[in-house]
């Protein structure tokens, strides 16, 4: 009876030794948790010298109830081209948080989409990555002459890399969107 017991004890021990083998020796993967971007800031440089037009969205509650405050400086010039550079920031940590930085590092998994309408002619890229597919944190921006436009910035977390600069074909997550209402005189 004592021999049976035993068997009984060392069969189980080594069910309970075989499930608990642990063969799989691939790390888990590293989870990237999203930033919080409370305030996105475009400087709209004219090349050949004026003033830099300033355009803000600011959100300082984040997800929070509040809506974000969206502010233009001014107008831009027709028919001009500008150099436009983007900064994101987390100003819910004291002191803010420069996103820009993160996504310039990890430049491969963001890309920055513009979508414009009026008198906006074009918007082209002026960074990639490493490898040499578009990130839009420097851009430039030509207008055309006189009249209403609008300029929406989305920034996609993980789209995919090359893409036909669209948001339908990029996928992946928006980590912040803004419309900026503008007139060019």
């Amino acid at each position: 009876m004592k021999a049976v017991k035993f068997l009984s004890m060392l069969a189980l021990s080594g069910v309970l030794f075989i499930s608990c083998s642990d063969d799989d020796d691939t790390p888990p993967e590293e989870v990237n948790e999203e930033e919080v971007i409370t305030t996105m800031t475009v400087a709209l440089a004219p090349q050949g010298g004026g003033d830099t037009i300033t355009l803000q969205s600011r959100d300082i509650d984040g997800d929070g109830p509040g809506a974000p405050v969206v502010t233009v400086s001014g107008s831009l010039a027709g028919n001009t081209t500008y150099t436009g550079a983007i900064v994101l920031l987390n100003e819910t940590e004291t002191p803010a948080e420069d996103i820009t930085e993160e996504v310039a590092e990890e430049d491969d998994e963001h890309q920055f989409f513009f979508q414009t309408t009026g008198s906006i002619a074009s918007v082209d890229y002026g960074d990639t990555d490493g490898n040499g597919n578009p990130v839009g944190i420097v851009f430039t921006l030509d207008t055309d002459t006189a009249g209403a436009a609008s300029i929406t910035i989305t920034l996609r977390h993980e789209p995919k890399k090359p893409n036909d600069g669209t948001l339908a074909d990029a996928g992946g997550e928006t980590d912040i969107a803004q419309t900026f209402d503008l007139t060019v005189q």
